[in-house]
């Protein structure tokens, strides 16, 4: 028997044909998939169809890869996380618990996706961005630098959020909207059309920004 240790001691494991990566006896990993020399799939994880998993990549617990998506470098996919479509997960990023990416996503640096989260359409997370609770970024959208997305927001459109911004609990922000600097968007604020919300501003309640800029920089 075979055993390879994937961190928690040595568990019966193969290494792929396509690749030569290790792959726990319990995950299951399509013929068609590959898996590098240098990349592990462990636990009950399942990676399908054409997906790629390199570099130093982990996939484990009961996450799903298919279709071709990409994790690569250091990226880590865990918990119950489904990666599919054409995404990309790269650098040292983290897709996590129950989220989901999907589309032409490209989740890169030390960005991370976690709770319940869904990354969906062209959306860029990248930096040391997170994403997570409930929060559904789609669209163009990116998310950067430090920003943090949670709750039940919305990101769509080809809006930003970056700098150190937080967007949370029932917030939208859409359209071509800025959010940046140590700016703050709660509650069931909407920042939308080509809004810029910058510096040290708190957009809250129901209040709606919309074609305006309100920026402070004290």
């Amino acid at each position: 028997m075979t055993t390879f240790d994937f961190g928690n001691g040595p568990v019966s494991a193969y290494q792929h044909p396509n690749g030569g990566g290790w792959v726990a006896d319990t995950a299951t990993v399509s013929e068609s998939a590959y898996v590098g020399p240098n990349a592990w799939v462990s636990d009950a994880a399942v990676v399908s169809d054409a997906a790629v998993v390199s570099g130093n990549a982990r996939v484990s617990g009961n996450a799903r890869v298919s279709d071709n998506a990409e994790v690569t470098c250091d990226a880590r996919v865990s918990g119950r996380a489904v990666v599919y479509g054409n995404v990309r997960v790269s650098g040292y990023a983290r897709v996590s618990d129950n989220a989901m990416v999907t589309g032409y996503a490209v989740v890169s640096g030390d960005a991370e996706v976690f709770g319940d989260a869904m990354v969906t359409g062209r959306v860029v997370v990248t930096g040391y961005a997170k994403v997570s609770g409930d929060a559904w970024v789609s669209g163009d959208a990116v998310v950067s630098g430090n920003a943090m997305v949670s709750g039940y927001t919305v990101v769509t459109g080809r809006a930003v959020v970056t700098g150190d911004a937080r967007v949370s609990d029932n917030a939208v922000v859409a359209g071509n909207a800025v959010v940046s600097g140590d700016a703050v968007v709660t509650g069931y604020a909407e920042v939308s059309d080509n809004a810029v919300v910058s510096g040290r501003v708190v957009v809250s309640g129901r209040a709606v920004v919309s074609g305006t800029r309100y920026s402070a920089n004290t």
